[in-house]
């Protein structure tokens, strides 16, 4: 199906911060989504090359499957940032992949580490002197409370102007056959929407919005926003771990922990024994995996889930090794297939949702 784009045009001069004579930092901080890359993005990009030397762009959320808040790759946000860039403030900016974690200590951490190696690399100082480092960015709403997670970085916050959103770019986009929102992105992020959009992922983020809103929809006329509870198994024996194929959306097609929604009239370990038997046919009775559970944690960050509130509880299940090899499993009811994959095979970029994060945040605790 042939897609068609309206382009917006780029507005370049708008987004141009006044230049100074003297950066006033060496380096500077911009970390964000940028899905897409907007305007704004670019305003704030620009602002931080005028006060700064060198700019380390952390990109966040990477690393992770397409879905309706991250359908863009990092190397195609990396496209379009150093696309809106001259050849001169290209040399002066760092782009690093960031991915999400669950622990706010080791994010922080990998933020630090990021911009360490990248001073390493680019800091020349004749007298020794420490570098003046700065976090530049855009505080707009909750999302934004990393700004005052470095206390040891100047913090420059940049005005947003014309009050530009990534999320009805997005929307825009998806449910419009391609359609861009006018004077919203610079040309570099147009012309690789414009190519994104004569693809199959786009037509597979477009069935998936479709099913969102469509899932949205029928919770809309509830008196408050509803919240759904969900239970997820991370079951591991022996270097391996249990995943299932997603058969329908959202998530078609991608790997995922056996779990669903939690019945009315069940507890929540019931429903995660359930659907694990539901989805996996493993050939481990009852007790033994009840028996077996060694941790469990509750996982409700907001945005874990496109179809709304969804909080869901994880079980870690730590079978002990049998000489019999792996238990025999099969797929069932929502998903498509099942298998015991090597936990040094799971490519988080086809995982669902969150699940990456959760089993690394379980896996954790089997050493704690």
């Amino acid at each position: 199906m042939t897609k068609t784009l309206t382009l917006g045009k780029a507005v370049s001069a708008a987004v141009t911060p006044t230049k100074s004579t003297q950066p006033e930092f060496d380096f500077g901080v911009y970390i964000g989504r940028f899905q897409p890359f907007h305007n704004g993005h670019l305003h704030c990009l620009l602002t931080a090359l005028e006060k700064c030397k060198h700019v380390v762009v952390l990109i966040g959320s990477a690393k992770r499957a397409r879905s309706t808040r991250n359908p863009f790759k990092w190397n195609e946000i990396s496209r379009m940032l150093l696309g809106a860039l001259t050849r001169d403030q290209k040399d002066r900016v760092t782009i690093v992949p960031l991915l999400d974690t669950y622990n706010d200590v080791l994010w922080t951490q990998n933020v630090q580490a990021a911009v360490a190696g990248t001073v390493t690399q680019h800091h020349v100082s004749p007298t020794g002197s420490t570098p003046k480092i700065a976090l530049v960015g855009h505080g707009k709403d909750n999302s934004s409370y990393y700004l005052g997670m470095f206390p040891q970085w100047q913090s420059v916050n940049v005005p947003n102007i014309g009050d530009l959103s990534a999320t009805p770019i997005r929307s825009t986009y998806f449910s419009e056959q391609g359609k861009i929102l006018p004077d919203t992105v610079p040309a570099s992020t147009l012309a690789l929407l414009e190519e994104f959009a004569g693809s199959p992922a786009f037509t597979y983020m477009v069935e998936e919005s479709r099913y969102i809103a469509k899932y949205r929809e029928a919770w809309s006329a509830a008196p408050y926003p509803p919240q759904f509870n969900t239970v997820d198994s991370v079951i591991v024996q022996s270097g391996h771990i249990l995943l299932i194929e997603r058969r329908s959306a959202p998530g078609k097609g991608l790997w995922a922990l056996p779990g669903g929604f939690v019945n009315v009239n069940e507890r929540f370990k019931d429903g995660m024994l359930r659907e694990l038997t539901e989805e996996t046919r493993i050939k481990v009775p009852a007790k033994v995996l009840e028996g077996s559970i060694v941790a469990e944690e509750m996982f409700d960050d907001p945005h874990r889930s496109e179809r709304g509130r969804v909080v869901t509880r994880a079980y870690l299940i730590n079978l002990q090794a049998s000489n019999a090899g792996l238990p025999k499993v099969r797929g069932g009811d929502d998903a498509k297939r099942a298998a015991w994959v090597p936990l040094s095979e799971i490519d988080p970029e086809q995982m669902f949702e969150d699940h990456f994060h959760i089993i690394q945040t379980m896996l954790g605790k089997l050493h704690t």
